[in-house]
């Protein structure tokens, strides 16, 4: 059995186990009573409230966000009928909402470029069962990574990118997207702008990582930047694509002190560090459902 059967197989298993679990997000305007009606849903439909996370922007005349994880016995068989009857209860509050189900793997593709840090986080913590994805394929502008991607059976397309072919290398890239059945796209480290009609295909779908420096350290050589200001702390953000640069709604940041000792490479090295963990925690909070995007900011219950 290969490693990507085994992973596969692994995987099958825990959905398996997972079959009888839901996920309902909300976001609607607050008022009284709104968790009562929720949980009172969920009780008619035989469900057991599992974790329940919720947060008002105003309790007077604010948003109210909830996230309700629950199991129900044959959950696969009840589904439908449970969306259907939950509508109502949405329109009478004006709520929206989503269901999201634990025998549902969401499909990933990973776009790299020549850096192969970020890519290589997510691969680990994808055989190591932490990250509860299907890795569809891997999008690379460069050769660089392809051994490590085939070596795991995971498709790898290389497709040459720059501003001159863009719209020509992304329309490859929707009819990939497409062609798998992607739920998800993740930038590690793609070092590509991605145009507006890209992004509007995937709206609050495309999770991207890069340096905090920005936008102080915008552009070429932000470390080296860093380092000739005499930056105090380095770090990384990772946050939904929009079509404002580096500006969607951010999922997940950190930072490390630094100070006078730590030269260019020490920085670039533990700015690696960063941007991967943060990368991999914004993933799994996308993937475990646990992110609301509220205009340009986000609600994470972690």
């Amino acid at each position: 059995m290969s490693i990507r059967e085994t992973i596969d197989q692994q995987a099958a298993e825990r959905m398996e186990q997972l079959k009888d679990r839901g996920r309902l997000l909300v976001k609607c305007p607050d008022q009284p009573g709104i968790v009562s009606v929720l949980s009172t849903f969920l009780h008619n439909n035989n469900s057991n409230i599992i974790e329940s996370s919720q947060y008002s922007s105003d309790p007077e005349n604010g948003t109210f966000f909830i996230r309700l994880e629950f199991h129900c016995d044959n959950l696969t068989e009840k589904a439908s009928e449970m969306e259907a009857d939950f509508e109502k209860i949405a329109q009478a509050h004006d709520m929206e909402y989503r269901f999201n189900y634990g025998h549902e793997r969401k499909r990933a593709a990973i776009y790299v470029s020549k850096e192969p840090h970020c890519l290589m986080e997510l691969l680990w913590e994808w055989q190591n069962g932490d990250m509860n994805m299907d890795i569809a394929l891997v999008v690379s502008n460069h050769e660089d990574s392809r051994e490590m991607v085939e070596a795991l059976d995971i498709p790898y397309y290389y497709i040459p990118a720059n501003k001159d072919i863009r719209e020509e290398v992304e329309a490859k890239q929707i009819a990939l997207m497409e062609e798998y059945d992607v739920d998800v796209l993740i930038l590690a480290r793609y070092m590509q702008i991605l145009t507006p009609n890209f992004v509007n295909h995937f709206e609050n779908r495309i999770i991207n990582i890069h340096h905090s420096f920005l936008p102080a350290f915008i552009g070429a050589r932000p470390y080296e930047r860093a380092h000739e200001r005499g930056v105090k702390l380095i770090g990384a953000t990772s946050h939904y694509v929009t079509n404002d640069l580096d500006e969607g709604p951010i999922i997940e940041q950190d930072t490390e002190r630094v100070d006078h000792r730590d030269t260019v490479d020490d920085l670039k090295k533990l700015g690696r560090d960063i941007e991967r963990r943060v990368l991999a925690r914004a993933v799994k909070w996308h993937l475990e459902d646990r992110v609301i995007v509220n205009g340009n900011k986000t609600i994470v219950f972690r």
